[in-house]
């Protein structure tokens, strides 16, 4: 069993982070197993090196131990774009020039479970005006959907606790793999860590269970081992949403700074117990 948890280093941990770091140390504790950290660092605009310290420093505060050194996305972009050729290659992805206003004027965008779905302007566009365009334009690279299904064929991942789900990838549309302002999207990014890792159990969030289908769809193009998942409820605040880091009073260096212990909140989360006023809900 190999676990891991992977925070972006682009603010403070909060209570939510606590609950996923908890659920999937302990995971690969009562199997025996491994428990590693990733930072997911990818976000140059956001990530900031004092938000790695201060998220290793929470984690060692809540007494969670891990196994060998953090692993670090920023060093793995040969292996982003060694993946993202290789779909290249196989005719699977397009260059899209869009903005985000852009997408958004379509009266053609479809809707999805993250909302409006790309329209596919970009994907009819000639070999020749790509060619042209890519020399100076920004551009991100998008998986081509229906392609990609449809030479993947039926998926499914297996929910711990729950059994195989049917993946359905063609409701999420032509998805990023490569943005405009970073060299892979979370989804690429993600799905081939965690399979160099050697993952067997990814525990996160239920705002993510969509996007296993994406990242099922993914192992399939690129042969990649799937792993188990669980996706657990959110941490809500008072007004009932799922944290965000910009809530501060939730944060974890908050907490400790008013004294709360480490271990004993640990404790409390493992038994679903939070502090006053948070509640865990699924979306």
């Amino acid at each position: 069993m190999l676990t891991r948890f992977a925070p972006s280093p682009t603010g403070e941990l909060h209570l939510g982070h606590a609950y996923s770091a908890v659920l999937a140390h302990d995971a690969a504790r009562a199997a025996g197993g491994i428990f590693r950290i990733r930072i997911d660092d990818i976000d140059g605009s956001r990530s900031r090196e004092d938000h790695v310290a201060a998220a290793l420093a929470d984690l060692a505060w809540l007494g969670l131990g891990w196994d060998g050194d953090p692993l670090r996305q920023s060093d793995r972009l040969g292996d982003y774009a060694a993946a993202l050729e290789e779909l290249r290659s196989r005719a699977l992805v397009y260059p899209c020039f869009c903005t985000r206003a852009d997408i958004a004027a379509s009266l053609a965008a479809p809707h999805g479970p993250a909302g409006a779905l790309y329209p596919g302007t970009c994907r009819a566009l000639s070999d020749t005006e790509r060619g042209r365009r890519l020399a100076d334009e920004a551009h991100c690279w998008r998986l081509d959907m229906e392609r990609a299904a449809a030479l993947a064929g039926p998926l499914a991942w297996e929910e711990s606790g729950q059994g195989q789900r049917t993946a359905d990838p063609r409701a999420h549309g032509d998805v990023v793999l490569a943005r405009k302002d970073a060299p892979a999207s979370y989804h690429l990014a993600s799905t081939l860590d965690d399979a160099a890792m050697g993952v067997k159990l990814v525990v996160r969030g239920a705002d993510l269970i969509a996007s296993t289908d994406v990242h099922r769809l993914l192992q399939a193009l690129l042969g990649l081992p799937a792993p188990a998942y669980r996706h657990h409820p959110l941490v809500c605040g008072l007004d009932g949403r799922r944290l965000a880091k910009r809530d501060a009073a939730a944060s974890l260096a908050s907490l400790r700074a008013a004294g709360a212990d480490g271990p004993a909140l640990a404790a409390d989360l493992r038994a679903g117990r939070l502090p006053a006023g948070y509640s865990l809900k699924n979306p």
